[in-house]
């Protein structure tokens, strides 16, 4: 007689319940075979008929993460967090000659495929990472299997079992060891066709000059060019496009560039803050801001936590930093323009000179370069690989890099043969061509230019102790481009109010920032550093959209 139900634990009917599950399985799997058999025997021995590759697929949808095992190929139901199977995942990066014999779980995208007869080579992919999968008939890898797995569309997420095998296999990154697979299921399929091939996006400008010039050559016209996938193309397809080595290599980059200067600036005793990004008066001038609806009063999108960046040192906070959106509406079509773009804002309180300021600025900055050429040389090597780069070129300490005063810079573009006013500001041409004069006279890809003209810099820069037609202001250049603009700012609300109005604002918009200076303020500096226009000189780039993730301009508002 049964054990009466009432009697047996939640653990035991659990129990009792999958025995009785795997009972009618094993039942249901003899029913088939026998019937499997009468259908053979009933069709007198004749050739069956090979089921399609969709049959195929249609047969074995969906299995679940735990069911997968059962079966060495298949699409998985959508995975939703019903269960864990207690796999150990090892990263394709990871995997190389030390684990041959040793049997692997990967989970990476379809990078590439091939197959002929019995046999399918994949490419599987996991970040910049790759590694080549191999099957062939026999065993528990069926002729089925390898038509599966061929039939997977580039860029789909996988999972694959399989054991590590010592191999040369010169084209991925995984270069001494492939996989043997025996398991292979599906986890997102890609649409068949792809907006362009990741092969094409990820070549060089130099393969790509080079292939049209033999295609141009071949006079039998046998001889095709490379596809050269435009920005545009590219930017309407960020995703893909992301994924490609160089690009994923340029966000790493992007990332350490914020982590370094976080680390540096903490080490000179910063503190990070996070100001307000609707504000209600344009904090440079409002010419260049995007207006808002705020609960029908007007208000703006900062152009910069200039504002709140002085606040904060005007409430003893001493040395603050930022890094967060900043928001300017420019019409400018520019290589090195966005209308939203993250700053490295910082701000600190000085004894004597705006040179303290410059100091820490310099420091930082180093220690972002260095760490960088230190801890990211793989990263830099995948970059330069599809966009060649010269190295930055800059000096450690304690050699400081060169200080170029606004007269003396001047006066090198005049040596030059530029026609030029003491007080003109620099355009982009000008600011290159004294970035090369600096680096042929100091060999230094990297200065600052300092004591600029007064009526070229925003209100609240101190005018210069010797001449008030100059300032305290400053810019750092990299490669021949501005990345910084920073100054000492008056710290005298007085002054300050005749600044703004000789400037045109009206000091009662802006009567919450004036007001804190007549609390007293410690005399400050600070700069401004463009992220994206860092990653994009370091690396030698020539757009600033290759380094943003979505970019926005005058003409992009999406993805």
């Amino acid at each position: 007689m049964a054990e009466p139900a009432a009697d047996l634990t939640p653990e035991q009917l659990e129990e009792k319940k999958k025995i009785a599950e795997e009972r009618e399985r094993r039942k249901a799997e003899k029913a088939a075979k026998q019937a499997a058999k009468k259908a053979k025997k009933a069709g007198g021995g004749q050739q069956q008929q090979q089921p399609s590759v969709e049959a195929i697929i249609e047969k074995i949808n969906f299995l679940s993460v735990d069911d997968a095992p059962k079966a060495t190929f298949g699409d998985y139901e959508i995975i939703r967090s019903v269960s864990q199977s207690g796999r150990k995942w090892t990263d394709v990066s990871k995997v190389d000659a030390s684990l041959d014999g040793q049997e692997v779980w990967l989970r990476g995208r379809i990078h590439s495929s091939r197959s002929k007869g019995n046999s399918c080579f994949l490419v599987l992919r996991q970040q910049v990472a790759t590694i080549q999968a191999a099957m062939f008939k026999g065993g528990d890898v069926t002729k089925e299997m390898i038509k599966f797995s061929a039939s997977i569309p580039k860029e789909s997420v996988v999972d694959i079992l399989g054991k590590v095998v010592t191999a040369d296999v010169k084209s991925c990154t995984q270069s001494d060891c492939e996989i043997s697979v025996s398991h292979i299921y599906c986890v997102s399929r890609a649409a068949q066709q792809l907006p362009f091939q990741l092969e094409d996006a990820s070549r060089s400008e130099e393969e790509i000059v080079a292939s049209e010039a033999a295609a141009a050559a071949d006079e039998s016209g046998k001889t095709g060019s490379y596809v050269r996938v435009n920005q545009d193309t590219r930017l309407d397809n960020r995703i893909l496009d992301l994924r490609v080595p160089a690009n994923h290599a340029i966000m790493r980059i992007k990332s350490a560039v914020c982590m370094y200067y976080r680390e540096a600036l903490m080490r000179h005793g910063f503190l990070e803050i996070q100001s307000p990004k609707i504000i209600s008066a344009a904090s440079e001038s409002g010419a260049h801001v995007f207006k808002l609806d705020y609960f029908d009063r007007p208000a703006f999108l900062a152009q910069s936590p200039q504002f709140y960046k002085q606040m904060a040192i005007s409430s003893d906070l001493d040395r603050v930093f930022e890094i967060a959106p900043v928001f300017r509406a420019e019409t400018s079509r520019t290589h090195r323009h966005l209308t939203e773009f993250i700053g490295l804002d910082m701000e600190m309180t000085i004894k004597e000179h705006y040179f303290e300021v410059l100091d820490v600025l310099e420091d930082t900055l180093i220690h972002v370069f260095h760490s960088i050429v230190t801890n990211f040389a793989e990263d830099l090597k995948v970059i330069s690989q599809q966009f060649p780069f010269k190295p930055f070129d800059y000096d450690l300490p304690p050699k400081r890099n060169p200080r170029v005063t606004y007269p003396e810079g001047i006066a090198m573009l005049r040596e030059a043969g530029v026609e030029i006013g003491d007080y003109d500001d620099l355009n982009t041409e000008k600011e290159r061509l004294l970035g090369k004069l600096v680096k042929e006279k100091y060999g230094s890809d990297f200065y600052i230019l300092h004591m600029f003209p007064a009526e070229i810099r925003p209100f609240y820069t101190m005018p210069h102790h010797e001449n008030e037609k100059y300032s305290t202001a400053y810019d750092i250049f990299m490669r021949g481009e501005e990345i910084c603009s920073g100054a000492q700012r008056i710290h005298d609300p007085q002054l300050l109010v005749e600044k703004a109005e000789k400037f045109g604002l009206d000091p009662d918009t802006i009567k919450d920032y004036i007001d804190g200076f007549r609390l007293g303020s410690f005399p400050h500096g600070g700069g401004g550093i463009g992220l994206e226009r860092v990653v994009m000189l370091f690396l030698g780039l020539n757009n600033v959209k290759k380094v943003s993730m979505f970019p926005r301009d005058p003409d992009r508002l999406t993805p």
